[in-house]
């Protein structure tokens, strides 16, 4: 997962506004009582939200389990002139030198943690990570959309370095979305290099993850519809969710 693909990623993700996202997450921070000097960025993936951060003066570190994610991210810093950690770890085993204030994980990272085991071994690592009065942010896509707006759907695309074709399917007995992406990359020569990967999610009831969080010891668990600090709607596509470390 995320190894070919690591290098198409951000052209892939070309309408993203991760100058947004990364204001919108300090606000949040800002908004919970949680100073944003130290965080940590868990599945950071190629770094474009990191980076972000950065630039608005906060230190930043990016975790993620993909080598080929990590080498596109830290590049991506070092053209920014940024001197960023970028360090290889999973995120349910979140193991830090010191406490930070932050702990993030945006962009679907929870979702990716496809059963409660492993969402429940995150969040208790995250809180284990995080000062007293530090929280936890990050965001996921709601049973709505990967149900129903990618569950059982087909997508295809092209943009100057790559074209694709993505078959999903849902398994609503367990929740879980499988998303098979075969993409067609343009080499120097003209010609076209072909790669398989095949990606799963879960989408977490707004319930159970309130409870995990809840179990993990946070308190002053909030969650806001996308990109909002107002409460969630039934046809939103993302939920921001917000817990604070008693």
């Amino acid at each position: 997962m995320y190894q070919e693909f690591a290098q198409v990623y951000d052209a892939l993700m070309d309408d993203v506004n991760y100058p947004a996202w990364a204001a919108h997450y300090l606000a949040l921070i800002k908004a919970h009582g949680v100073e944003a000097a130290a965080l940590v960025e868990c599945a950071c993936g190629t770094g474009s939200l990191t980076v972000e951060l950065a630039a608005r003066g906060v230190t930043v570190t990016g975790l993620d389990r993909s080598a080929d994610m990590l080498r596109v991210a830290a590049d991506k810093a070092r053209n920014r002139g940024f001197a960023i950690p970028f360090v290889r770890q999973d995120m349910r085993a979140l193991a830090l030198h010191r406490p930070v204030d932050a702990v993030l994980a945006t962009c679907d990272g929870v979702n990716y943690l496809c059963t409660p085991t492993d969402v429940r071994g995150f969040f208790a690592a995250a809180y284990a990570a995080l000062k007293p009065g530090g929280g936890l942010f990050f965001d996921v896509s709601t049973p709505h959309k990967l149900a129903h707006i990618l569950g059982d759907a087909f997508f295809g695309g092209n943009r100057r370095q790559v074209s694709y074709l993505w078959q999903n399917r849902y398994d609503a007995a367990n929740a879980l979305l499988e998303m098979e992406l075969t993409g067609f990359v343009r080499e120097a020569n003209g010609l076209y290099r072909r790669f398989d990967e095949v990606h799963v999610q879960r989408a977490h009831a707004m319930e159970e993850l309130e409870l995990w969080l809840g179990e993990a010891g946070f308190g002053s668990v909030r969650v806001y519809g996308e990109r909002t600090f107002m409460p969630p709607e039934a046809e939103d596509q993302r939920w921001h969710v917000a817990a604070v470390k008693i």
